[in-house]
């Protein structure tokens, strides 16, 4: 038998309010049952019990399936939801009464503009058209439902407070999310009455679900992470939120109430991984719970109010393959990668900000032997790799005191005492350059890292200059040397001016001549216009050149694929 969730506040005498609050699970009894199996409630007005029926209707129907059946067909399918509703509620309904609201349904489902509330007094709610609502699926707002929103964003901060005041949202966090949805409806319901505010069902639903959001999930953000056409949040403040959609910013019409709510949800991303933003520490990366990676930067350094960067991970798996028929790649590269991948290569994934190094990553991880064992370390992790046997490794930053820092280097250190097949780095930034090259030559075949260039001659460049920062008094030859013998290969990700993701470049990394870190291309992207749609048109051409590493793909079976890759022949790589 469930625990009560949410107590009902009843009036005794004149105005007196008798809360009942939601009690914890461990602490329910049988002196209070269920909501499911209540007694019937005799006190509610007609037009409340009225009002609980439809709030149900509408979160247990699809609205758009009703709509396609006859009208006959249609009458007796809403006639027996509403007694099944009546009957589970345990409300009790005349028969006029019930007919006219099965009639209000049918009427208001047969009514693409809006399907409105019955307020006390047998009125519907709203005064015409500006109050109609259509029935789309509560997505994102654009633009043009601002009066809505602003409508709803005034009703929730009117009721919020009282609602508070009747749960325990302690106890209802550990709710399934149906569960909680249906009893805080209810709610909903009486204090729209109690405060004589006129809301539509569908209103009412998104009102709920805005409710919920605030005090469970993250507030004004939460529909923008369930819609998976959205790859980046930017929150720039309370009252400025940018998308990125098909690789194209966009201003929506999210807001905050102020810098307070904004930082009340960058506080409950962090603390959920045990770190915290405040002002002694206003920089902080995070992830949610899905794995999206979070950079969370608040006053006194953000001048405007906080700024929340989401980087939303994909639900779908990113493969080569799925790469190559999205036109990110092509075919040949793809195989050639897949080789790289099966020869055990050290491949260093560069690009910018936002170019898809991590997504690459992934897609590469997947081609690594389920036999071998792989350590991760990242800042914050993100990465997915499907293989059983993963160690993953993140870093910890330093308490209120200023200690038990782990950084990146630590865990590295750490990691080659872990009898690792591959180490895998999230991303190099400084001085773990060196280790992760000592990794990279002491047996530790096959691993992978990202940092950010803009070329394969930049990421070199920038790869020696954080082995400098670590303080080692190395000679630049030294330096280059053990480069050129840790990392082959360097794969170049670019997001381009139409906002599509492209892999610009394939490089290997031959050798030394001199005091020069030498490098031949194997395939190269080449700008060659761009279409009616805006989008670029170019080609993924192959150098023609016989790859460095061929002995190695010998080795593996692989040798005469690999030719046919790097000479522009389509053929499928089995691995």
């Amino acid at each position: 038998m469930k625990p009560p969730v949410f107590g009902r506040r009843t009036t005794r005498g004149e105005g007196a309010v008798t809360p009942f609050p939601l009690q914890p699970r461990a602490e329910a009894t049988a002196q209070t049952p269920p909501a499911e199996v209540s007694p019937v409630d005799t006190e509610d007005s007609a037009d409340m019990r009225r009002l609980k029926v439809q709030s149900v209707f509408l979160q247990q129907v699809n609205l758009a399936v009703l709509a396609r059946l006859p009208r006959q067909a249609l009458s007796s399918q809403v006639g027996s939801l509403v007694d099944e509703i009546l009957a589970e509620r345990r409300l009790v309904l005349e028969e006029s009464e019930r007919q006219a609201l099965i009639a209000h349904l049918v009427e208001g489902i047969g009514n693409p503009h809006g399907l409105h509330a019955v307020a006390p007094g047998g009125a519907t709610a709203g005064n015409g058209e500006e109050d109609k609502l259509a029935l789309p699926s509560p997505s994102p707002r654009t633009p043009a439902a601002t009066a809505e929103r602003e409508n709803l964003e005034s009703a929730k901060a009117k009721i919020q407070a009282i609602l508070l005041e009747r749960i325990d949202v302690t106890a209802a966090s550990h709710l399934p999310r149906k569960e909680i949805s249906r009893q805080i409806s209810n709610i909903v319901v009486e204090i729209l009455s109690e405060l004589k505010l006129q809301l539509n069902l569908i209103e009412q639903r998104d009102l709920v679900q805005m409710l919920i959001n605030d005090m469970l999930g993250l507030g004004p953000l939460e529909p923008l992470l369930a819609d998976d056409a959205v790859t980046d949040i930017m929150v720039n403040g309370p009252k400025q939120v940018y998308v990125e959609r098909r690789g194209k910013l966009e201003l929506t019409d999210v807001t905050f109430r102020n810098d307070a709510h904004v930082m009340n949800i960058a506080t409950r991303i962090v603390t959920r991984i045990g770190r915290r933003i405040d002002e002694t520490s206003p920089l902080v990366d995070a992830r949610l719970e899905d794995g999206s990676r979070v950079n969370i930067i608040g006053p006194p350094l953000a001048i405007d109010g906080p700024s929340i960067s989401i980087r939303k991970f994909s639900k779908k798996s990113i493969t080569l393959d799925v790469m190559a028929r999205q036109k990110n790649l092509s075919d040949e590269m793809a195989k050639a990668l897949k080789i790289a991948a099966r020869c055990r290569l050290n491949l260093l994934i560069s690009g910018g900000t936002g170019s898809g190094k991590t997504t690459l990553l992934n897609a590469m991880s997947q081609l690594i032997d389920h036999g071998e064992r792989i350590v991760t370390i990242e800042d914050a992790a993100e990465l997915q790799l499907q293989q059983p046997h993963v160690v993953r490794l993140e870093t910890r930053p330093a308490n209120l005191e200023g200690h038990g820092e782990i950084t990146m280097r630590d865990l590295l250190k750490n990691s080659l005492r872990m009898r690792p097949d591959r180490i895998i780095l999230g991303e190099v930034r400084d001085a773990a350059a060196l280790d992760m090259l000592q990794a990279m030559n002491t047996g530790h075949d096959g691993s992978m890292c990202t940092l950010h260039a803009n070329n394969p001659r930049e990421a070199l460049t920038r790869l020696e200059n954080m082995v400098a920062m670590a303080g080692v008094n190395l000679p630049s030859h030294a330096v280059r040397t053990q480069i050129a013998s840790a990392v082959h290969m360097i794969v170049q990700v670019s997001r381009m001016r139409d906002g599509v993701r492209r892999i610009t470049n394939i490089t290997e990394v031959v050798g030394m001549e001199g005091d020069v870190i030498t490098t031949q291309p194997l395939f190269q992207y080449e700008f060659q216009g761009e279409t009616g749609e805006g989008l670029l048109k170019g080609a993924y051409k192959p150098s023609g050149l016989r790859p460095h590493f061929m002995p190695k793909a010998e080795y593996f079976g692989l040798g005469k694929t690999l030719i046919e890759a790097v000479a522009g022949k389509a053929t499928e790589v089995v691995l």
